[in-house]
């Protein structure tokens, strides 16, 4: 690894791809001024709070379409790695769609995606989720390689799966793009955010929605950048925003070489 400074974007999207695409190009804008190389957008940043029909006919195919377009000539244009949080592509069910994020690298060209393994579920009184219903589940963890080290890439629920986060080798970096609920975010998200860095000692880099969305739904923000020990080195509460740090190859190093627990991990014996 060597070092990066990277950006966690937060946004508070409605159901206008035009608008947000607008102001997610703003908010890459200013991480690139303040030197970000890397560049995290937050889960569904181009629609929020659009029907389930909306979110259908916004789907693109892969390698086509104004959201990929608008991705690579960001990427291109600030010279930057973006991680385009997430977006909804098409899917095998003609009903369905896929919640993938697309990578690409600072000259515009896409060089990983990943689909949602996870599918979010949740009822609380009148609050309910049910992802299943819509999106189509994706199937293969995604890492892909950097010359700043190998980057491992989650999408929201998937936080709640350390297995996930194991089958991606010893990534120096995850990727966290996410909406999570402002009730789930208030009792889970920070927590569980600090372990998988901690078990895994990489930096996380999560970036969210966060606030009050046209529809009513409340998100509950708090992007962030977490270090391998746990630390939170940047932070966003509420709102539009980006949180900046700086990640250390010898910080890095040292967590791991003080107390080397991935060489430790001995898997026990089934029953």
């Amino acid at each position: 690894m060597i070092d990066l400074r990277v950006a966690a974007v937060q946004m508070v999207s409605g159901p206008a791809v035009a608008a947000n695409l607008a102001t997610a190009g703003r908010l890459i804008a200013q991480a690139a001024t303040a030197g970000a190389q890397f560049v995290v957008l937050p889960e569904y940043f181009p629609l929020i709070g659009a029907t389930d029909g909306d979110r259908l006919a916004a789907r693109e195919q892969a390698g086509a379409g104004p959201i990929q377009d608008f991705l690579a000539a960001a990427a291109s244009r600030h010279g930057i790695w973006l991680v385009g949080g997430s977006m909804p592509m098409m899917a095998a069910d003609p009903a369905r769609l896929r919640n993938s994020t697309l990578v690409f690298d600072p000259a515009g060209r896409q060089v990983a995606r990943y689909d949602k393994i996870h599918l979010f579920g949740f009822r609380q009184g009148n609050e309910h989720y049910d992802e299943a219903a819509t999106i189509e589940a994706g199937d293969t963890p995604t890492a892909f390689e950097t010359p700043f080290g190998r980057v491992g890439l989650g999408i929201c629920y998937d936080l709640r799966f350390p297995e996930l986060f194991r089958a991606l080798g010893e990534p120096e970096l995850i990727v966290l793009p996410a909406a999570f609920t402002e009730t789930t975010g208030r009792a889970h998200w920070e927590l569980l955010l600090r372990a998988r860095a901690v078990e895994n000692q990489c930096y996380v880099v999560a970036s969210a929605q966060g606030g009050q969305h046209p529809n009513g739904r409340l998100t509950h923000g708090n992007s962030m950048i977490v270090d391998p020990w746990g630390e939170v080195l940047a932070r966003v509460d509420k709102g539009e925003g980006v949180a900046i740090a700086e990640l250390s190859a010898a910080r890095l190093a040292e967590v791991r070489g003080n107390l080397p627990a991935l060489q430790h991990r001995k898997l026990p014996n089934r029953p």
